[in-house]
């Protein structure tokens, strides 16, 4: 299935949007701060007191250091094998890892901040030695490992963009230079005006709109956030300690108001009501709805459930024998709060962003993004809360959020390589394609571990990392009464919903890199410190997949025998399961939901459904009817490569169930062309 990444990023949760490109951590990193002043200070030669003389003779000096580009982070890496080197007059001779660095370092106005190399005998094809001809294992000198000089890795480098040009065409090709782009957790992002112009009125009346939200019993509830559309400006608030909220309408009345958004932090549902009945002269009441009142969670978490996509995936019928035992996962995100009480028994992590000055701080949790998508994958306690898909698989948290980079998921996947992680929860994105962690990306693959990525939540194309070749991507869908019908969850419905009431979440990317779907609409998971919250976006729908691929490598026999190794062609066999296990759901075409959604029971071999036998709207090669309709699709994620009816077995054709599938590279070379 080709995958052409794409770029963009951003993604749709339930919650009002944080401040883009990281802006939200406060902390300083290595690409603010000392960096800007540095940067500034070398274009303007201003030192922070007095800039200059005064335009004009007799005004007085003007006090401060001129605005000016700053450095920024960039990753530098050599493209092929050591062979050639770069300095002043440009290429000479070796080139390699140590050289760059060595380089970068004797060069103006480049800061080298750090430098990340591989630390374990894979690399990929095409980039640098297939060995590690360079590389000491650990012990072999009492230490970590030390490396030679090797083509793998990156350094991470402070400049600005006319030097990151002008090293870049000096290299003639031969270096890797590329923007250290800051990675979202797909969530939306606040959006760059298109022009300068203004909308707030000079004069006129402005009022004062107060709404109070209670909860159960009329008890008033403090930070919830409050946002109303329409009008001269949208307005937004949070309340109180009282429960009040205070937002400013511009107008006489809120006649011109077309949407109230309340959302809670925690343990309600959100609420939504178009063309609100708004006063401006008394409190405006809401009042939210809990999540332990809905039928299908119903006295949470006293009482342990099955959130409605693991049941929809049909995790309910699955023994309870099948846990995910000796399976390491990893998720890499925003940390877990091991405070809740499903989380409580995850024992290793990685802090990657402050790994300088404590690595061990994983569990500190404060966005809630990471707890939510590690609660779905591994939650565990049977008697409590909402239980995981994989709740005895060993959990690896990495993370990365608030503040992560390109570099900084570099080397959350080179821990994976170490620590011989097997899938990867990736509920994140960036702004456009990176050629040096599509590298690490198949040199992870290439050792055998799985990355499952969000396709995005753009209403667009694909976003990458999930429309790398090396992944697996999943978009979202939803399902009808499975939330409050004046939720906000409503407002994501799609117009494709089939007869059992899924349909394709109206914010999901889509395009032919979406191999499979998952719920990702209305998800109750753990967030921190202990309790929990229902949210939307590919962000939900991506670690459904990832546990259900766990429980497949920890009990399907294939996994066991031929299939043991780490290697790319496990990873392919793992995905190619995932894929052939799925049952069509909405009415949408592929490029929404891929080969549909993965069923618990046929993935882990225990369904007697065989591939020859469709399910509705299924066509008799086992795969989605309208996969054949587009005539684009059908080349690329049928293909040639599918031995269709009468030219031998193969997957997808007529009675063929998925335990045959034959295991061997590339599912004995039938597997689709592209792929």
């Amino acid at each position: 299935m080709p995958k052409n990444p794409q770029g963009g990023a951003g993604d749709f949760q339930d919650r009002p949007p944080p401040p883009p490109d990281g802006a939200g951590d406060k902390r300083p990193t290595a690409d603010d701060g000392s960096a800007g002043a540095s940067g500034a200070s070398a274009a303007s030669g201003a030192s922070g007191t007095d800039s200059g003389a005064a335009g004009s003779a007799g005004a007085a000096p003007i006090r401060g250091r001129p605005v000016a580009e700053r450095k920024k982070k960039y990753l530098v890496a050599p493209r092929t094998a050591p062979g050639a080197t770069f300095g002043p007059a440009g290429l000479t001779a070796t080139l390699g890892l140590q050289s760059v660095e060595q380089a970068l370092q004797a060069l103006p106005d480049i800061d080298v901040v750090e430098t990340i190399a591989t630390r374990a005998s894979v690399a990929p094809a095409g980039f640098g030695p297939l060995g590690m001809a360079g590389f000491t294992p650990a012990g072999a000198n009492g230490a970590m490992g030390t490396f030679g000089d090797t083509a793998d890795g990156v350094v991470v480098a402070r400049m600005t963009d006319q030097k990151a040009g002008e090293l870049l065409q000096r290299s003639q090709g031969q270096l890797l230079v590329e923007r250290d782009q800051h990675l979202q957790l797909l969530d939306p992002m606040l959006r760059r005006p298109d022009l300068v112009s203004s909308l707030t009125p000079y004069q006129g009346p402005q009022t004062e709109l107060l709404l109070t939200v209670v909860g159960k019993d009329g008890q008033p509830l403090p930070d919830v956030e409050v946002s109303l559309f329409g009008g001269a400006l949208p307005s937004s608030a949070v309340t109180g300690a009282d429960g009040v909220a205070r937002l400013r309408v511009y107008g006489p009345n809120a006649s011109a108001v077309s949407g109230l958004y309340v959302k809670p932090r925690v343990d309600y549902w959100s609420f939504y009501q178009r063309d609100p009945d708004l006063s401006v002269d008394e409190p405006n009441v809401v009042m939210l709805k809990p999540l332990a009142d809905w039928p299908a969670l119903r006295n949470l978490p006293q009482q342990n459930t099955l959130g409605w996509g693991a049941r929809a995936m049909r995790l309910d019928r699955v023994p309870p024998q099948f846990g995910g035992q000796g399976i390491k996962v990893a998720v890499i995100d925003s940390g877990a709060a091991t405070t809740h009480g499903n989380l409580n028994r995850i024992r290793a992590g990685f802090d990657v962003v402050n790994k300088q000055v404590d690595r061990n701080t994983w569990n500190a949790d404060t966005l809630g993004h990471g707890s939510h998508c590690t609660g779905v994958i591994a939650a565990t306690d049977a008697a409590w809360g909402i239980r995981g898909f994989a709740p005895q698989a060993e959990v690896h948290v990495c993370k990365l959020f608030p503040g992560g980079q390109v570099s900084q998921l570099i080397d959350a996947l080179e821990y994976c390589i170490e620590q011989q992680i097997d899938v990867v929860n990736m509920s994140l994105g960036g702004g456009a394609p990176s050629e040096a962690l599509e590298r690490q990306i198949l040199r992870a693959r290439q050792a055998g571990v799985a990355c499952i990525a969000a396709a995005g939540n753009s209403s667009g194309p694909v976003q990458y990392p999930a429309s790398s070749p090396h992944v697996l991507a999943v978009g979202a869908i939803g399902k009808v009464g499975e939330f409050p019908p004046d939720s906000y969850h409503s407002e994501t419905l799609g117009n494709d919903i089939d007869a059992q009431g899924y349909f394709t979440a109206r914010f999901s990317c889509f395009g032919p890199q979406v191999d499979v779907c998952a719920p990702g609409v209305a998800v109750v998971s753990s967030v921190p410190p202990n309790n929990f919250a229902a949210w939307d976006g590919t962000s939900m729908a991506t670690p459904h997949v990832t546990g259900l691929a766990a429980l497949v490598l920890a009990h399907r026999p294939e996994f066991q025998s031929v299939l043991r190794m780490r290697s790319p062609e496990r990873v392919e066999g793992l995905f190619q399961i995932l894929r052939m296990s799925a049952r069509p759901v909405t009415l949408g075409d592929p490029n929404h939901v891929g080969y549909g959604m993965p069923d618990a029971l046929i993935a882990l071999g225990l369904s007697t459904v065989q591939m020859g036998m469709p399910w509705q709207g299924q066509s008799a090669f086992g795969m989605p009817a309208a996969m054949f309709a587009n005539g684009m699709d059908a080349g690329s994620r049928a293909g040639a490569g599918l031995a269709m009816a009468g030219s031998g077995p193969g997957p997808g054709t007529a009675g063929l169930s998925l335990q045959s599938l034959p295991f061997g590279f590339g599912f004995g070379g039938i597997r689709p062309s592209g792929w």
